[in-house]
């Protein structure tokens, strides 16, 4: 699929897919406070090292800490609907700056939302990092 036809897609996203859409937009600004708007005020993000979390501003401080910055090149937002609540899998690949500066890009991420009543009720985030990191240190993965 090119480019322009991933994006023509992810410009007509279904409701729950599309505040994903927004969430993750706001978090890659990064803006944990508008992101939050996204969420519900009993939200539990589970992140890529177990820790979990209850607002957005946990998932920044911890991306600052791990990166100089990163973003999100969107693949694809799957929605699947399960005991009353929506999924929604958004899938791609991170790029962007190690502390020391170093570029990365391709870096596959998987990020896995529960909707309820139009707000994130649960988040779950995966990528690959870790094993760069471990690579980057001359430790194969």
């Amino acid at each position: 699929m090119s480019d322009q036809t991933v994006e023509n897609v992810l410009d007509t996203l279904p409701p729950e897919a599309q505040t994903v859409r927004d969430f993750l937009d706001a978090s890659m600004k990064p803006d944990p406070e508008l992101a939050a708007t996204f969420m519900s005020d009993d939200v539990v993000i589970t992140f890529t090292d177990g820790q979990k979390y209850d607002h957005p501003s946990g998932t920044t401080a911890f991306n600052a800490a791990r990166y100089k910055w990163v973003k999100k090149k969107f693949g694809q937002f799957d929605v699947a609907l399960t005991n009353g609540q929506t999924v929604v899998y958004s899938t791609g690949w991170l790029y962007g700056e190690w502390p020391d500066g170093t570029p990365f890009e391709g870096n596959r991420y998987v990020d896995r939302f529960v909707i309820e009543n139009g707000k994130i009720i649960k988040m779950d985030v995966w990528n690959e990092s870790a094993e760069r990191i471990l690579i980057r240190k001359g430790i194969k993965a």
